[in-house]
């Protein structure tokens, strides 16, 4: 057997690294986990394409285990004879003998046995190559990759060419641009429909699981790697389902999510209560958006992009210079609301974006308290989302946002607030909130915190 220069670690640890990336953790997080380096863990991942290529399953006590060749090591070293060792590990003499023979490493010129060594022949020892079901059956691979990658065409059959995109390099699916015309049949839907095509014959079936497998791991060979364009999703690595849950969200604490809101803030007969979202354009540009839940006043804030935006190439865990990270957040909405009583500020309600994880630091600054509505839960945010879709008018989707200076978001605001609206009566929002402030003053509260 050919030296392996520096074995790979053993299928134990590979199949405690995939249960945790199946749990939902980083490929950073889950090298770490198991003891192996950044870049292994990150390779392991990339040549699987995000899948398991190893049964998860626990091998049967029928083999030797890595702690086991861990004890014999041990015990051999310190000179114990092989039946002593059998005795020590409970397995059968003959078991340690042929072992210490087989999977000892010869490569310094005599048998010295290590059990990392011996891990990696007997891994070497038990493969089994086995050709994919889609490389072995040409019949079926067509059939698959007919469904998956084939021509849209128009009701007499003519090929729509679609447009002209670039070669496949390995990446996800561009963003905001062509994408490949295919049939695109998800692999779940050609799986069962080959029952339903054939089904009295039984070498034209094949699972699902198996087309992903064929598209993502490297070396199977069946399929090519980019008709990964051709899925719906168009990921160049497959994304483990729990991860995709898992999204980062460590800036909001259990005393900041909705349920924590004052109870006044709901029925909107209290004033002072907003809501806050983004609206996204082209090149990361974007305009904050604060509307008052009783009033529906609205106040947008101008988030223009930082110096060097464009003049050198991001760095990792550098100042976000898009305009809207989180210190820059803070600093423009505390710039937007420091002009109203501290009565007419009294809480802001967010979704969960990460460029208000500097809430704390703006509650203390300006009185406001900071409350997260749960994901994916826009209806817990109506008012501001309701604005969002009226605003779209003016700042469409796809549009460079940082153009905008913030006199014409100025602008467009008292547009926005001296539309009579239903649900006011026909009043204008303007006009309700002007009774507010009223309101305040008369009280004899200072207008300023």
């Amino acid at each position: 057997m050919r030296s392996p220069g520096r074995p790979e670690p053993s299928r134990a640890v590979q199949r405690a690294f995939w249960r945790l990336i199946a749990s939902g953790v980083t490929t950073v997080e889950a090298a770490e986990g198991v003891g192996v380096s950044w870049p292994v863990g990150s390779r392991w991942f990339r040549h699987a394409g995000g899948m398991p290529p190893i049964s998860l399953a626990e091998p049967t006590g029928r083999y030797l285990s890595f702690i086991e060749r861990e004890e014999i090591a041990l015990l051999h070293a310190q000179g114990h004879g092989v039946r002593e060792i059998a005795r020590r590990i409970g397995r059968d003499p003959g078991t340690v003998s042929r072992e210490l023979r087989r999977n000892a490493a010869t490569r310094g010129g005599k048998p010295e046995y290590r059990a990392v060594v011996a891990q990696w022949k007997a891994q070497q020892a038990a493969k089994r190559p086995k050709n994919a079901k889609l490389a072995d059956n040409d019949r079926l691979r067509a059939y698959v990759q007919e469904r998956l990658a084939g021509s849209v065409r128009r009701p007499d059959g003519t090929v729509v060419g679609g447009p002209v995109t670039p070669a496949w390099k390995g990446l996800n699916k561009p963003h905001r641009a062509d994408r490949r015309w295919a049939l695109a049949w998800s692999p779940q839907q050609i799986s069962h429909r080959l029952k339903l095509d054939f089904p009295d014959d039984e070498s034209m079936r094949i699972s699902h699981e198996a087309i992903y497998q064929a598209l993502y791991i490297e070396g199977r060979g069946a399929l090519k790697r980019e008709l990964v364009t051709c899925l719906r999703t168009g990921r160049a690595l497959r994304e483990p389902r729990a991860r995709s849950r898992n999204k980062a969200q460590g800036h909001v604490t259990a005393d900041v999510v909705l349920s924590e809101r004052p109870a006044e803030a709901a029925d909107r007969a209290v004033p002072g209560h907003w809501e806050g979202d983004l609206i996204i354009g082209t090149g990361r540009s974007a305009i904050g958006t604060l509307v008052e839940r009783s009033s529906r006043s609205t106040i947008l804030v101008h988030l223009p992009r930082l110096e060097g935006w464009g003049e050198k190439p991001p760095v990792k865990n550098g100042p976000a210079l898009g305009g809207y990270g989180a210190v820059a957040m803070n600093a423009a909405l505390m710039a937007s609301m420091a002009e109203l009583p501290s009565q007419l500020r009294k809480t802001l309600t967010w979704d969960r974006g990460k460029e208000l994880s500097g809430h704390a630091q703006f509650t203390l600054d300006t009185g406001t308290k900071v409350f997260f509505a749960d994901p994916h839960s826009p209806w817990q945010r109506p008012t501001n989302e309701n604005t969002n879709g009226l605003l779209r008018q003016y700042f469409p989707k796809g549009t460079d946002l940082s153009r905008w200076t913030s006199e014409d978001l100025e602008a467009v605001a008292l547009a926005i607030n001296n539309r009579p609206r239903k649900i006011l009566g026909w009043r204008t929002p303007a006009e309700v909130f002007e009774e507010q402030l009223y309101s305040v003053s008369a009280t004899g509260v200072a207008t300023t915190p």
